[in-house]
């Protein structure tokens, strides 16, 4: 055994290497094994064609959950852009008119509502549904980097019982079309509780509400922000601020078991020993590997993603169906296709019964008009835009049994963008200079071959509300801080950890704190 380290980190995600800065600058002696060649998990950026100088975030893409005292705390040297537009959504049954939500315009947001839906309300609507999540936001996101609160104390704080209820208690669905009338709008608001999640408006599991929940409270706004220099920069100046604080940070090394003596053992035969072990991977996956060291395991059930993404090069923006609005309007903030409510709660039963959703939900939108610094020279000069796709209610059941592979999800996705654009998307891809398409689409198989994502599920599980029910155990650093893997001195920092999920730093963070507690004691 090599010499025993006070924290070993598994794996080397933006989340581990938030736990790592932490805890190296508190003093402590820490190790990060990464099992890829390089850091930084799904919140990467790459070039994914070869003679294309376009640097892409691959899977991660925009920024809403990391708070501002993890970037103050640490020093990190992140730029994050706000969009001027929030949404545009085309009509499915008429492409021609659609929805365009402009930040900075009220009356010119009322009067797209108006054309395209006919109703002058709805605009107003809408204004309102958004206000009144607003107390969600800025009761409950200053409080994901401390100690959990109680549920009685997270209701209380909020002090809007009928809120609270409708949140926690009720479909969200329900909230939903009680706010609002017009399927299109209402299907706006909904997909913010699909984002990697598989389930239907009136799912009475409520992972819907979870969802949408952590997409309303970011950065107590729920405003969702693009990283300059794309997602690789924001792991960047994480993987800069561990090593400047002396924490050890290793790729190429693939743990394959953690005993119960808290050695962690590596695929060429060493083994590295912590008084604390931190987990960076998915609760599911450090089952395994507790289970392979002879330890107790975490009893995580296998997660599930939900969604393709498919990333792509245009030589230019594609032409809409609907000549009143700017094409670079529409494309900078999301982009909703297909996504009513009537047809999202669809493709879900399609899905659920076997079957490929046609038409496929999807969104898009485009990181190179918030931020050309992503395409080389050249690129820019020639009009150049990124578009990346976010495909809905595909589970990864269908990948595993081969009911769908990535060019079928690939197809079901082009299908379903061509039918609200004015050209077809094939048109305007960029090519290579072997004449490729500059077209990568990543389905939930790709991300568990290659990220270590079980069922390709970007959180690693379903999430959790954000507070501790009033009768959970909080004895413990690690029950209080949320991140017990339910194995003494083993602690969830990754997205499985409670208030995980998204790129938010935040179960690093509270895994530091936890180990820090930890170690004192």
């Amino acid at each position: 055994m090599s010499a025993i380290r006070d924290v070993v980190i598994i794996g080397g995600g933006h989340n581990a290497l938030v736990a790592a800065a932490y805890l190296a600058r508190a003093g402590r002696t820490v190790t990060v094994l990464e099992r890829q060649d390089h850091v930084g998990g799904a919140a990467v950026s790459e070039r994914p064609w070869a003679g294309v100088d376009a640097r892409l975030s691959r899977y991660s893409y925009l920024v809403s959950l990391l708070p501002r005292t993890v970037i103050d705390d640490l020093g990190l040297r992140i730029r994050l852009e706000r969009r001027r537009y929030s949404s545009y959504t085309p009509l499915p049954d008429d492409p021609g008119r659609g929805i365009l939500i402009d930040n900075a315009d009220a009356a010119a947001t009322a009067a797209s509502f108006a054309r395209a839906t006919g109703d002058t309300d709805e605009a107003g609507r809408f204004a309102r549904f958004s206000e009144r999540t607003a107390p969600l936001a800025a009761t409950l996101f200053p409080t994901v980097t401390a100690p959990l609160r109680r549920e009685h104390d997270a209701r209380a704080a909020v002090g809007d019982d009928a809120l609270w209820e409708a949140m926690t208690a009720r479909p969200l669905g329900e909230f939903i079309s009680e706010g609002l009338r017009t399927d299109v709008a209402r299907g706006i608001a909904f997909t913010d509780g699909l984002i990697g999640t598989f389930a239907r408006s009136d799912d009475a599991t409520l992972r819907q509400n979870r969802c949408f929940l952590y997409h309303v409270i970011g950065g107590g706004t729920g405003d969702w922000d693009v990283p300059v220099g794309g997602m690789g920069a924001v792991s960047g100046e994480l993987e800069r601020a561990a090593r400047a604080a002396g924490a050890e940070i290793r790729t190429g090394a693939e743990v394959v078991a953690v005993s119960p003596d808290g050695a962690v053992d590596l695929a060429d035969g060493e083994r590295v020993g912590a008084r604390v072990v931190l987990s960076g991977v998915g609760a599911a996956l450090l089952d395994r590997l507790l289970r392979a060291g002879g330890a107790a395991g975490t009893g995580a059930p296998l997660p599930e993603g939900a969604q393709i993404k498919v990333n792509m090069l245009l030589s230019r923006l594609p032409r809409l169906r609907d000549a009143s609005v700017d094409p670079r309007a529409a494309f900078a903030g999301t982009f909703h296709i297909n996504e009513t409510l009537t047809q999202v709660d669809a493709a879900y039963d399609r899905a659920a019964s076997g079957g490929i959703p046609d038409p496929l939900p999807a969104e898009i939108y485009c990181h190179s008009l918030t931020d050309p610094s992503i395409l080389g020279p050249e690129l820019r000069a020639s009009g150049a835009q990124t578009l990346t796709l976010f495909g809905l209610q595909v589970p990864h059941r269908l990948v595993a049994d081969g009911t769908a592979d990535r060019d079928a999800l690939w197809e079901a996705a082009r299908r379903s963008l061509d039918s609200v654009l004015a050209e077809p998307i094939a048109d305007v891809l960029y090519r290579t200079p072997d004449g490729e398409p500059c077209v990568e689409a990543r389905t939930t198989g790709d991300l568990e071959r290659d990220l270590g994502m079980l069922g390709g599920d970007i959180f690693h599980g379903d999430l959790s509300w954000p507070w501790a029910a009033d009768d959970e155990p909080l004895e413990t650093p690690a029950q209080r801080w949320g991140v017990s893997s339910g194995v003494d001195g083993v602690l969830l920092c990754g997205s499985s950890a409670r208030r995980g999920g998204a790129v938010s730093g935040i179960g690093g963070h509270n895994a530091a704190m936890a180990a820090l507690e930890m170690l004192a004691g």
